[in-house]
């Protein structure tokens, strides 16, 4: 388990994968011979929260919800809107290029490799749908919920509801939380039993190694959502509903 004594050089070489973790709370690369706690000082970055995430995100076994609901929504929708922006802006990009540059390099193949980019640029418009409604009407209603028991007491209960908040529920977000790895896990089992042998095998494993990476953090990103965010909210929702939590 990394500790804020832990050099951040070494969270690197112990788990590369951390780095788009570092980079959605603003870290970079430089750090020298600097503790996780030092380079958190220096980027302004909560430590504990940071550890939590990064702790949780390198071993699946390592989850401590009680700790990580002590913090508030606002950092937990901060990081998980940070991670939407590298879905997006990031990862699916590049993994884009690399099989349309599969598909550029074949010579034998490409109806099949096609077949597989048209299969991506589906669960593109899966996950970019899914966090597009994440993005619109989840986080902003918990914001809102958030920034209303900010100014109530346990057991007081509000008479008008803002428009943000009125007619949206955890429950409905969980009805809704669609499952955005089963196409993912569909992709790689047709690379891996049947799409044909390629003229770049090497390029081929780089996008099958993507893919399985994006998978795993995709996992690890609906994880906090559920088991962190969902438990938090629903909390804030029977203070405001005059509920004893």
């Amino acid at each position: 388990m990394f500790t804020a004594d832990t050099k951040m050089a070494d969270l690197v070489h112990e788990n590369h994968q951390l780095l788009s973790v570092m980079n959605r709370f603003g870290i970079r690369l430089g750090f020298g011979e600097k503790s996780v706690k030092e380079v958190c000082i220096y980027n302004s970055t909560d430590c504990g929260f940071f550890l939590e995430i990064a702790n949780a995100f390198h071993d699946e076994g390592y989850f401590p919800q009680k700790r990580l609901q002590t913090y508030s929504v606002s950092q937990i929708v901060d990081y998980l809107k940070k991670t939407h922006d590298y879905y997006l802006n990031e990862k699916v990009p590049e993994m884009e290029g690399l099989i349309g540059n599969m598909i550029k390099t074949e010579s034998n193949h490409k109806k099949s490799l096609e077949l597989v980019s048209n299969f991506f640029g589906e669960y593109k418009d899966e996950l970019t749908s899914h966090i597009k409604r994440e993005d619109e009407i989840v986080f902003p209603y918990v914001l809102e919920l958030e920034s209303l028991c900010s100014g109530i007491s346990p057991g007081m209960k509000v008479e008008k509801m803002p428009p943000e908040v009125k007619g949206y529920s955890m429950k409905k977000f969980m009805e809704e939380h669609d499952n955005i790895v089963e196409k993912l896990f569909d992709l790689k089992n047709i690379i891996i039993k049947y799409m044909p042998p390629v003229d770049d095998q090497n390029l081929a494993n780089h996008v099958l190694y993507d893919l399985f990476a994006l998978e795993k953090d995709i996992r690890d990103h609906s994880r906090i959502e559920e088991k962190i965010m969902v438990p938090k909210v629903v909390e804030m929702e029977n203070m405001v509903a005059g509920k004893n939590s």
